[in-house]
């Protein structure tokens, strides 16, 4: 065999050995994933969302609207009562605005009483505190109800002060219950007048001696966390012990005489 053959055989086989081998790593390149945009788009996704929102922080300090919500948070804190006009009805409560940020009156915080129609509230002025902040949602919630409330309260406070135990007063029977009857001394200022407060006799009913709407005189007995309680049976009590003790006085006119001729002065015959 001559050389030429020799060196072409041993090339044969080193091709045929080595083959597998090149075949093996070209296949386990070609099984290594790939890496695309697609891969990190929920990355890309994020980073985006946090520079908007951060854009959007930058513009707002700078314009002043990140000062203006922190102003809100602190009026909140101090429950600053604010007056606002409501330019609309929505779905479950009304819109108005404070400092040109849009604000929301839900219907259960816009009066202490039901509301029926909030179109009706259109229009008007409602002294408000603010109940809610929310700078990344945007959402500044307002309550009339609780500054109706609170000026109720302290309404009620002054009337109450006009009033103390041991005073005797003229009241109208507001309503009648089983154990009792309500007394209304003045606006928004009522007692209780219990059953066994009414009469010195035992009744089965307040509705036995008393009717809606009659005026009646009570005496306080008590005032205990804004609740008075009232009595008519102390009164009638005290009238009844007075009677009891209550003496004449008699005062002289003249002398007095048994003597005959004194006794048939003045008579005609």
């Amino acid at each position: 065999m001559s050389e030429e053959m020799n060196k072409e055989l041993e090339g044969q086989v080193t091709a045929q050995e080595v083959a597998p081998e090149e075949a093996a790593a070209e296949k386990v390149t070609a099984e290594e994933p790939v890496e695309t945009m697609e891969d990190f788009a929920a990355e890309l996704e994020a980073s985006y969302q946090t520079l908007n929102k951060r854009k959007i922080e930058l513009a707002e300090e700078e314009s002043g609207a990140g000062a203006k919500w922190a102003q809100f948070q602190q009026m909140m804190d101090d429950r600053t009562v604010v007056k606002v006009k409501i330019s609309e009805a929505v779905k479950g409560g009304v819109v108005t605005t404070l400092e040109e940020v849009r604000a929301f009156i839900p219907a259960s915080q816009l009066s202490t009483e039901y509301v029926e129609k909030l179109e009706d509230w259109q229009g008007k002025y409602v002294e408000c505190i603010i109940i809610t902040v929310d700078p990344e949602k945007k959402r500044l919630v307002l309550s009339g109800r609780e500054v109706e409330r609170e000026k109720k309260e302290a309404e009620k406070k002054a009337r109450m002060e006009q009033f103390k135990a041991g005073d005797v007063v003229e009241g109208t029977v507001d309503s009648i219950k089983p154990y009792g009857a309500f007394v209304k001394l003045a606006d928004g200022v009522d007692g209780l007048l219990h059953i066994s407060q009414i009469s010195t006799q035992r009744i089965k009913h307040p509705g036995a001696v008393l009717t809606e709407g009659q005026t009646v005189k009570v005496k306080i007995l008590s005032m205990e966390n804004g609740k008075l309680s009232l009595s008519m049976r102390v009164l009638s009590e005290q009238t009844a012990e007075r009677e009891e003790h209550e003496t004449f006085d008699y005062k002289e006119t003249g002398s007095v005489s048994t003597g005959l001729g004194d006794l048939l002065k003045g008579l005609k015959l």
